[in-house]
Order: structure tokens, then C-alpha cells, then sequence
């Protein structure tokens, strides 16, 4: 696990960062069409929301938190006495998450991961579908980290969404960090690449302008119905 203390140069300028250390924006996700979304730091260290506790009211353990960012989540779900890992490729966000009582790693979900298979909750919260730029890849990853009988919760844009892009983050003076692959997906565009991986809505959820999709492996056995 790494814990970079602000090592690097590339850290020290990236607006992300740089917001995670302060525990407070503004920092926007820029888009490569000109859009800019801005990034509720703040949500992400206050206490779960009501719409959080919608979906860690659905966890159950041991639970992943791909991108957990500072932990809140999975914070929340250990003084729940629910066993939670967090992973984020960020380092800071992982150290944050550690000094605040959680546990994570500092990792891609890509890489290799802790009870691969056995995880019984698997959760891509605040837009975390888009990691990676390729929602069936990711997918298609988490359903190999999940239990059979385990769930995927997942966080999807309230409009109907399919958009595969670059993206870069930046702050309010319009400095930038470093590109990287991005997807924003509505339910309508998430329904048809889980039913494509055999993935069945199991539940659906809003919560104020937040939309929730859970989903399960679809039953496959032969002579019954999918």
C-alpha cells in the first residue's frame, strides 16, 4: 500500500489532490465537449447523507469500495460493525481514509485485490462507474470480485447518459491535472451493458437528484426462466 506524503511534483500541482488535502473544493471534473462538473468535496468527508444511507442500508458484508476516495462509506459501514475495504488509485485518498478509522488500499480495481470473488457487496458510488472510461470493463471486473450471491451497487447520472470521454480535473483558477479515460452513464445505458454481462436489476432507488441501480447475476441455470 502506498501512502505518498505529497512526494511528487505531478501531486503537489494536481487540483484533485490538492482539494482532497484541504477537504474542500472547488475542484470540477473538466470534459473533453467543454462541460465542467463540480466535485462535492465536502460530501465526501461530512457524515452519509440520507441518499448514502440508502445505499449502505442495502450493503451487506464484507463490502468494496472501488474509489472510496476519503472512506466515508466504508467508515460508515465498519461503525456498523459491516467489514468494508476501500481502494482508491489516489494515494492521498487512501491515507485519508486510513487516518480516519477505515481501511484501504491504495490500488486500481483492476489490480490484483484481497478475497477476489468472495466480496458480497461490491459499490461504484459518486460516478465511480466511469473509472476507466469503459463501464463494461469495469463491470465485467467487479462481477469477478463479487461473490456468486453478491450484489454491485452503482451510482448512475439522473439523466439518460452514455458518454465515453477524456477528462481532466481543474480548479477555479482553470489550472489542470493530468487527463485520464472517464464514462458517465444513465440507467438506460447501464441497463443494456449489465444485461450484456448477465447482470440483472435487481433494485432501483432515487434519492433527491441521486438515481441507484443493484445488480445481481441473472440465474443462468438451464430451463429456467432468465
Amino acid at each position: 500500500m502506498t501512502t505518498d506524503e505529497d512526494g511528487s511534483h505531478r501531486a503537489r500541482g494536481d487540483p484533485y489532490a490538492l482539494a482532497l488535502r484541504a477537504g474542500h473544493g472547488p475542484v470540477y471534473l473538466r470534459l473533453a465537449d467543454g462541460g465542467r462538473i463540480p466535485m462535492p468535496v465536502h460530501r465526501w468527508y461530512a457524515h452519509p447523507t440520507v441518499a448514502d444511507e440508502s445505499v449502505l442500508n442495502r450493503c451487506v458484508g464484507p463490502v468494496l469500495d472501488v474509489g472510496c476516495g476519503p472512506g466515508r462509506l466504508c467508515r460508515a459501514l465498519l461503525s456498523r460493525g459491516v467489514f468494508a475495504l476501500g481502494v482508491d488509485v489516489t494515494p492521498r485518498a487512501a491515507a485519508h481514509t486510513i487516518a480516519l478509522g477505515g481501511i484501504a488500499l491504495c490500488r486500481s480495481v483492476f489490480d490484483r485485490l484481497p478475497a477476489e470473488g468472495g466480496w458480497q457487496t461490491v459499490l461504484l458510488i459518486d460516478g465511480n462507474i466511469g473509472i476507466g472510461g469503459d463501464p463494461r470493463a469495469l463491470l465485467h471486473r467487479c462481477v469477478q470480485l463479487t461473490a456468486p450471491a453478491g450484489v454491485l451497487l452503482v451510482e448512475v447520472d439522473p439523466d439518460d447518459v452514455e458518454e465515453l470521454c477524456t477528462a481532466w480535473f481543474e480548479d477555479i483558477h482553470g489550472h489542470e491535472g493530468p487527463p485520464f479515460r472517464w464514462a458517465r452513464l444513465g440507467a438506460p445505458a447501464l441497463h443494456g451493458i449489465a444485461e450484456d454481462l448477465a447482470l440483472g436489476v435487481t433494485d432501483r432507488w432515487r434519492h433527491g437528484h441521486r438515481c441507484f441501480l443493484a445488480l445481481g447475476r441473472q440465474d443462468s441455470t438451464p430451463g429456467r426462466p432468465r
